[in-house]
């Protein structure tokens, strides 16, 4: 899909703007009120066709640019911010999930730094709490999991560095949302267990969350290999670990009646048990 649109020669270099816009997991319905306005206010929009749902695009103007990333060079993408900054464009530069995760953002916030075009960057739902709602599962449950590590997998295209291993961060033994890894299950299930997770760990595995084609399972590191080989999940998919994803039986010390705060008293009785159990009210 390509639509082409020039704006007027009158146009002045203080209307250019590239906007970073994180276009959530998949849905179209999933943009922020800010990101489909973004897009709707620009004269280009560059987006990952093969990462990006296509409803996306219902918010572009009739007579925007549209461009695949997909076909483009980090370069290519670069010469439409320069030529944002000299025409005066707004630039809208669609990602999947959230532009703070494995988007490349960083590079090209760098280079229209350097090139002198402003710039904003617009947050996305991330695929890990897309796939904590298709479970229904909080991944911080009181006394279990206080903590959520996002990850990849190590050994593929871009190293990790010293200690951001797999099997480091499985010591912890809380929530993990593991990205970019479905193709090396195998070593996967090793350094999850090498970590010190049990071979019970329950794991939600989703292919392509929030999409027409979502396929959400739960296994457990034990059958996640053989999981994952028997629906084919080579790309698009997410692994969520750890013991909070089958805890039940706790509650939220917020809302103890023991706990008080600006907007509620304590229940007395409540609050001599919360302490007695090592709680700060």
């Amino acid at each position: 899909m390509h639509r082409m649109h020039r704006r007027g020669p009158n146009t002045m270099d203080s209307e250019a703007r590239v906007t970073f816009v994180g276009a959530g997991p998949g849905a179209a319905d999933l943009l922020t009120f800010r990101a489909a306005r973004a897009i709707a206010e620009a004269d280009v929009v560059i987006w990952a066709a093969s990462l990006v749902h296509a409803d996306v695009l219902q918010h572009a103007r009739e007579d925007a640019e549209v461009l695949d990333s997909a076909t483009m060079s980090l370069e290519d993408v670069v010469a439409v911010y320069r030529r944002a900054r000299e025409e005066g464009l707004r630039v809208a530069r669609v990602h999947s999930g959230d532009p703070a995760l494995w988007g490349g953002t960083q590079e090209q916030l760098d280079r229209c730094a350097e090139i002198g075009v402003a710039t904003e960057v617009v947050p996305g739902v991330s695929a890990f709490s897309a796939v904590a709602a298709l479970a229904q599962r909080e991944l911080t449950i009181p006394e279990v999991a206080q903590s959520v590590i996002l990850t990849r997998l190590g050994g593929g295209k871009t190293p990790m560095p010293p200690g951001e291993e797999v099997r480091e961060f499985a010591k912890h033994g809380t929530t993990m949302a593991v990205f970019l890894s479905a193709a090396r299950s195998g070593q996967l299930v090793r350094e999850l267990l090498e970590g010190g997770y049990p071979t019970e760990t329950p794991v939600v595995v989703a292919h392509q969350a929030t999409w027409p084609e979502e396929l959400v399972v739960r296994c457990t590191i034990g059958t996640l290999e053989e999981t994952v080989k028997e629906h084919r999940l080579w790309k698009h998919t997410l692994f969520l670990v750890g013991p909070a994803l089958d805890a039940h039986g706790t509650r939220s010390h917020l809302y103890h009646p023991g706990h008080f705060h600006g907007y509620r008293r304590a229940d007395p009785e409540a609050r001599r048990e919360l302490r007695a159990r090592g709680a700060s009210t």
